[in-house]
């Protein structure tokens, strides 16, 4: 679900040339594009945690595909000779940010539900590894579909994959072990013995004023505002630099656009792994915290040497090393979201979500913008810069602890 969620949003960057001919935009009118949807996605973010976790994810999941779908199809059939058509897409795609909103604080549902604190390194670094599969291998697959028959074609693709991998989802997910046929009452206890105290005992939705209000989601939220403003950059904005800047052909681009994904995947993975072995040696405040700031702090570190390097081919090898870093930190985001938020982690994540991808929005339009005025050097340089203060931000969560081994939930205290 994770990997379609991509493929869905990503799938117009691929095409983004063949859409600014066809319906007569440019460069910042596509960025507008861009920026609707992850305005749609940010503005319902807590709204969507809030519904999943009132309904359960299981449902809200099985509709969202299905909106997915509905919205990836629309933009294939909108006039192009029309005086609105930028009106249009802009609407089309904000829509589209809405139905996917829901995808993340619903999966940190299933997590907060399904997995001992402990584990949720490698939980959320296989989850968020469907971010870089999907966008991953959206690159590749669009450009094949497009070459052969239109980027319409590869759009009801997209939009086919996703309403396979929807029915898939409602038959075999539950939202809680208890009600899968296919759980053991051993297997259910053992989950439930490693669930955070709150998440166990108490069905009180939080407050929204105390979510607001708790330090640890404020320096998240934060976080996570310079961890989307970086990522998008990737999702959005990579492919067309390495064509018009680095000068690499159609398939050059596809090809190498794809490595800071598959980078990405292994990072998610991999930081998760590395996340819970910390975690169980010494506490979260260095399992979680301690491999958010190296990951973020790496990646800064990556894109600004990326800048410098003249070989387009290595270049784009050294950026994927800044994306692969970067999701190093991913599981640790989750993880402490779903940790503090207990039953509310829909919620507290959709709180935090909200600032990531008002971050992407934001480098959705401004990233071409610095690019236009100084440079896609400056471009990329600024979101170092942003990671830098994104991984320092780190270094508040957990404070509230008295021991390094917990992170506070919200309420706890109170």
């Amino acid at each position: 679900m994770s990997a379609v969620a991509y493929l869905d949003r990503v799938n117009i960057s691929i095409a983004g040339k063949s859409i600014e001919r066809e319906f007569g935009i440019n460069n910042n009118q596509l960025g507008w594009v861009f920026s609707a949807f992850l305005l749609g996605y940010a503005l319902f973010q807590a709204p969507a945690g809030r519904v999943a976790d009132r309904l359960g994810p299981r449902l809200v999941l099985t509709f969202s595909v299905f909106w997915w779908a509905l919205f990836t199809v629309i933009i294939t059939v909108l006039p192009t000779g029309s005086s609105g058509v930028l009106f249009a897409l802009i609407a089309t795609r904000f829509c589209l940010g809405v139905g996917e909103a829901v995808m993340y604080p619903a999966s940190n549902c299933v997590v907060s539900a399904w997995i001992p604190s402990a584990e949720r390194g490698i939980a959320n670094g296989l989850i968020f590894a469907g971010v870089g599969f999907g966008a991953g291998v959206t690159s590749p697959l669009i450009t094949y579909i497009m070459i052969h028959h239109g980027w319409r074609a590869a759009f009801f693709v997209s939009a086919g994959i996703g309403l396979v991998a929807g029915a898939i989802w409602f038959v075999l997910a539950r939202n809680r072990p208890s009600e899968h046929p296919w759980v053991t009452q051993a297997e259910v206890s053992y989950i439930e013995a490693g669930l955070p105290g709150h998440s166990k005992s108490s069905d009180r939705q939080l407050p929204w004023m105390e979510i607001l209000k708790n330090t640890d989601v404020l320096a998240l939220t934060f976080s996570y505002f310079t961890f989307g403003y970086v990522a998008q950059i990737f999702f959005n904005w990579f492919f067309i630099y390495l064509s018009e800047v680095r000068g690499l052909n159609l398939r050059q681009s596809a090809v190498y656009t794809m490595l800071p994904f598959i980078a990405m995947s292994v990072g998610s993975v991999v930081g998760g792994v590395i996340s819970d072995h910390l975690t169980k040696t010494y506490g979260k405040r260095v399992g979680r915290c301690g491999i958010a700031v190296f990951g973020i702090g790496l990646c800064a570190v990556f894109i600004a040497l990326g800048t410098q390097v003249a070989s387009a081919q290595l270049a784009s090898l050294v950026l994927a090393g800044g994306a692969g870093a970067l999701y190093l930190a991913q599981s640790s985001f989750w993880s402490v979201s779903a940790d503090i938020g207990g039953k509310s982690a829909g919620s507290v994540s959709g709180v935090m979500n909200m600032g990531a991808q008002l971050g992407g929005a934001l480098t959705a339009s401004l990233t071409p913008a610095i690019a236009g005025q100084m440079g896609w050097n400056v471009s990329f340089l600024v979101a170092a810069a942003l990671a830098a203060c994104g991984a320092c931000a780190w270094l508040i969560v957990g404070r509230r602890s008295s021991t390094p081994e917990v992170i506070v939930p919200i309420g706890a205290r109170s």
